[in-house]
């Protein structure tokens, strides 16, 4: 019997066969580079000098069916290369570049994503000489005119904006050859369903459409069979949606005081950077002056920041200097901080697809990520909603006891005392003390005294050194971050006629809250009624719209279904305080208090609007009482009655505030003189 030769203590181990070690080489698979994409060299010119080396699954997918016209809805999480993957088909084959005309439209539903996907089209299409622009709201409606007017070819826009541009006809979709609809589900989640319906029936009918969407609920499969013809189905992460790429834990809450949960969750987590997302504004300042007074480094982001404030905290949270960024889902929409390392849900989402789309902003280009919700008693539903839909079963943890809350302490204090000497120079002499203070019987009672001596001067200066530990961790930021190249995140897509989540979804989710017209989100959950199912609405007519012009326009614009046409009659006369609607679209109103003029406000009873809280608002904005007079709450509008040379005063009271969780819009009523 032959026996097993063993080396002897003089020879070397056997050397590996080349030909074996190729072998197991060649067997790893390779990633690909883009020359599995038929691009053009200027294209690839670009994508060299922007360091892109291998496409991602969702670029290798769409480039090949979008370059042949194909109509596609593509499923694919946040942060997987989506707007390359549009980007490089319109920029390298779809746009002709000869032609001065506006041949693709891409609409995204926040702004900063607009100006993110031109930007990124324009870097694409620097050596083709392809002309982008961005058109949104709250920026000057005289320069998109002239930059559309110039013969730009790619436009990338908000649905308010763009649809302001089709109105007035300064932009021209006779050549359009590509509408893109990017982040699909999130735009019909803020209620944009009749947005869109109007903007598409005013584009060609023979173009090429592209949807992209992080899920695919029931919704985006009817606008898409409604809106393309013969449309593929992409799906690169099935119904797992990047969940393999994040690790979702639970905590159940316990106690009534949520935010000190959530630092109790914090202290022990440690967590590098995160984005915490709460479900109100009013919570998102709470939660983030908790934070701070803990001495975490923490901003928050809301409906209610203008718009300066938001690029700065956006600019510290992408430089690396803001470790806790708390947000609403609408004021998140677009943020692209590539560095998180956590999601925190301080509130439970209210949807399944809303908790997909804030846990993948974690776990992007590669990196690994984590998901921490808290979850209270009335959340149960929704996270059983989240494992049948979406098969995400998050790991329940306990909340820290008292003896791992000391384990931090101690650990913090280490990293003190470690960050203290370590990086001081060390003599032979005291290290050979040291070595043999460890080796005495009673070392660790010598150095527990010696530690003591040590923190006891500091409590007697008036300092707590487990304090200040503590501050010093709390207070560290993530690193600044670095651009790199993204890496693939899903595993190969397997193009599909049907899509697969249609077929796995057991239990429909639950549907999102009351539609928001004016205001990005609820300043609290006041159980605010549903609105009507999203994706069955009536096609809105466009014709008389007339939007605030500098306005932002991240909310739906249609208020209400286009009401049917009616034979006009002749009308009675107004009774006193009347509405009367003159055909513009803006409402006016008969007034009856000499002296007085009316404001008009858009919001009413439905939205739990009372005349107490115009009242309070016109007190706070400095008007007295002789100067205010009737308040009329209508069922959607409410009239306010004050003296006319206080009208500025009125509308700057209202404008901007919440009242029954909707943002106040309000201007001066036209005013018509009675018989």
């Amino acid at each position: 019997m032959n026996e097993m030769q063993h080396p002897t203590p003089n020879e070397s181990p056997p050397s590996p066969d080349p030909s074996e070690l190729a072998s197991e080489l060649s067997s790893v698979p390779a990633r690909p580079t883009f020359d599995a994409m038929a691009l053009s060299a200027d294209v690839r010119q670009a994508l060299d000098s922007l360091g892109y080396v291998h496409p991602t699954p969702v670029q290798l997918a769409v480039f090949e069916p979008a370059t042949r016209g194909k109509n596609l809805v593509v499923q694919a999480r946040t942060g997987t290369g989506k707007t390359a993957a549009f980007g490089l088909p319109i920029v390298d084959q779809i746009v002709r570049r000869g032609v001065p005309k506006v041949q693709a439209l891409i609409l995204t539903p926040t702004r900063e994503l607009a100006l993110q996907v031109a930007r990124e089209l324009e870097s694409l299409g620097k050596n083709r000489g392809v002309r982008v622009v961005a058109i949104y709201g709250g920026a000057p409606m005289a320069k998109q005119i002239e930059e559309l007017a110039s013969g730009v070819q790619i436009v990338a826009g908000t649905p308010g904006r763009v649809l302001d541009h089709l109105r007035r006809k300064t932009l021209d979709p006779s050549a359009l050859r590509v509408f893109v609809l990017d982040e699909a589900d999130e735009m019909l989640s803020m209620g944009f369903a009749k947005e869109l319906h109007a903007i598409m029936d005013a584009l060609p009918k023979e173009r090429q459409g592209l949807f992209f969407s992080a899920t695919i609920p029931p919704d985006i499969e009817r606008l898409a069979r409604s809106h393309l013809r013969d449309p593929e189905f992409v799906t690169l992460s099935s119904d797992q949606v990047g969940a393999l790429e994040v690790a979702h834990f639970v905590y159940m809450l316990h106690g009534s005081d949520k935010r000190q949960e959530l630092i109790r969750i914090l202290e022990i987590e440690d967590p590098e950077s995160a984005l915490v997302f709460c479900n109100t504004k009013d919570e998102t300042q709470r939660v983030t002056e908790a934070l701070q007074n803990k001495g975490y480094d923490a901003d928050w982001l809301n409906g209610d920041l203008e718009q300066r404030e938001r690029e700065r905290v956006m600019s510290k949270a992408r430089e690396g200097k803001l470790r806790f960024l708390v947000a609403t889902d609408v004021a998140a929409r677009g943020i692209d901080v590539s560095h998180l390392t956590h999601v925190i849900n301080a509130d439970f989402p209210e949807t399944a697809e809303a908790y997909v789309h804030r846990t993948g902003r974690t776990g992007r280009a590669g990196r690994t990520g984590t998901a921490i919700s808290i979850v209270g008693p009335k959340d149960i539903g929704n996270l059983y909603i989240l494992r049948l839909t979406y098969k995400i079963r998050p790991i329940e943890r306990q909340l820290p006891t008292a003896g791992e809350l000391k384990t931090r302490v101690e650990a913090d204090l280490v990293t003190m005392f470690a960050e203290a000497f370590l990086g001081q120079k060390t003599h032979p002499d005291d290290l050979a003390l040291a070595r043999r203070l460890l080796t005495h019987p009673e070392g660790e009672r010598i150095v527990a005294g010696l530690l003591r001596d040590h923190l006891g001067a500091r409590l007697a200066s008036g300092r707590d050194s487990a304090t200040e530990a503590a501050e010093a961790r709390r207070a560290k930021n993530p690193p600044p971050a670095r651009a790199t190249e993204a890496e693939p995140l899903a595993p190969k897509a397997v193009p599909v006629r049907e899509p697969v989540a249609a077929k796995a979804r057991a239990v429909e989710p639950k549907r999102a809250p009351r539609r928001l017209e004016a205001a990005e989100e609820p300043r609290e959950p006041a159980g605010a009624p549903r609105g009507a199912r999203r994706g069955r609405v009536p096609h809105a007519s466009f014709a008389t719209w007339e939007p605030p012009v500098e306005k932002d326009d991240d909310q739906p614009i249609f208020t209400e279904p286009s009401a049917p046409a009616r034979v006009d009659r002749p009308a009675p006369p107004p009774l006193p305080g009347a509405t009367i609607q003159d055909g513009s679209g803006l409402a006016s109103v008969a007034s009856d208090e000499v002296g007085f003029a009316q404001v008009f406000v858009n919001v009413g009873r439905r939205d739990g609007a009372r005349a107490g809280d115009f009242e309070r608002l016109l007190e706070g904005g400095g008007l007295a009482l002789g100067d205010r007079g009737r308040i009329r709450v209508r069922e959607r509008n409410t009239f306010v009655s004050v003296r006319k040379e206080s009208i500025g005063l009125a509308v700057a009271a209202f404008e901007g505030k919440v009242i029954g969780g909707r943002q106040v819009i309000a201007e001066p009523a036209r005013q018509k003189e009675t018989e």
